[in-house]
């Protein structure tokens, strides 16, 4: 079994073929990207504190140190091992089954096909344009995925979670504090499962939307952007139900205290005319502009013809807003 003790900057080139990559670091950055051409890569940029191990097992490859085991990685503690940096990136095959976990750092994969599991404790990962099945799991990082195509499921304390022109036929998601954006543009039907504690949920849908819809909150503000559902509740609890398009897809999202906002994409055909000309984006209104996410003042099938906004509340007292800048 070939094995490096990488010391000092340094870049290394796997010809054999590779199917599994594992990497943990400890503050830093980790890139990993999906490749069609050549053989896997591996660049370590950066590095301070003991050495990164890098051993090639069958396979698989893995980087890492050697006191930071996969196993109880999210409970790993070590006071010692916060004086250590790294910033690797690695290139690898596209249908590599990736494993990244990091403590106090970035990460960001890209282009992969295969499976991709996530584990952090605090540092921030981003995902771009990855079409196999995602699993994340984070004490308190955050979670943007950008134009992911495959099943994404995603377990935090108080990390947030951003989802940005998803495509993927399920995404779930369950956090204590954290918030959740999560933003829509599916090929077929959409199984979506969001649920926090006191964390606001924000969801963008398609317009026409095909899904069953339950959204629940027991104290916080509701907004709903969709003629064909029901929202319900005066004071305290409130409930988004109902069914949008022939309701093939699912949509369940519910908090206890945080709020809850259903927004509608423009329409497939106008998307390249809806902003250009159309003057300021409208996530991008001036602090002096009305932005009402409150719960007042609406019947029980509420909507608007705004592709963006929250619409008009949904009824109860004026006492509510949301928090996030898209809404």
């Amino acid at each position: 079994m070939p094995e490096w003790s990488v010391t000092e900057p340094q870049k290394l080139t796997f010809d054999a073929p590779l199917h599994d990559l594992q990497v943990r670091i400890v503050n830093g950055t980790v890139n990993v990207v999906g490749t069609d051409e050549g053989p896997a890569r591996l660049e370590v940029s950066e590095l301070e504190g003991p050495p990164l191990i890098v051993t090639r097992n069958g396979t698989t490859l893995t980087v890492a140190y050697e006191d930071l085991p996969w196993k109880g990685f999210l409970k790993w503690l070590d006071r010692k091992g916060w004086r250590r940096s790294a910033v690797v990136s690695l290139a690898v095959p596209a249908d590599t089954r990736v494993e990244v976990g990091v403590v106090g750092a970035a990460a960001v994969v890209s282009g992969i096909r295969g499976p991709a599991v996530i584990r952090g404790v605090t540092g921030d990962t981003t995902l771009v344009g990855v079409s196999g099945p995602v699993r994340a799991d984070t004490v308190s990082g955050n979670l943007e995925a950008q134009a992911v195509t495959g099943d994404l499921r995603y377990n935090s304390v108080s990390g947030d979670l951003t989802v940005v022109e998803g495509s993927g036929s399920s995404v779930r998601a369950d956090t204590v504090s954290g918030s959740m954006i999560v933003d829509l543009d599916p090929d077929g039907p959409t199984d979506i499962g969001l649920t926090s504690v006191s964390g606001e949920i924000a969801i963008r849908l398609p317009h026409p939307a095909d899904a069953e819809v339950e959204a629940n909150t027991a104290s916080g503000t509701i907004s709903n952007a969709f003629d064909g559902l029901r929202v319900r509740g005066q004071w305290g609890a409130h409930k988004i139900t109902g069914r949008l398009g022939a309701g093939t897809g699912k949509l369940r999202a519910t908090t206890v205290s945080g709020s809850i906002a259903l927004l509608r994409r423009p329409p497939r055909d106008d998307d390249e005319d809806t902003f250009p000309d159309a003057g300021p984006h409208p996530a991008d209104h001036s602090p002096g502009t009305p932005r009402d996410n409150s719960v007042s003042g609406q019947d029980d099938t509420g909507g608007t013809d705004g592709t963006f906004g929250a619409g008009p509340s949904t009824g109860g007292p004026a006492d509510g807003t949301t928090d996030k800048k898209v809404l």
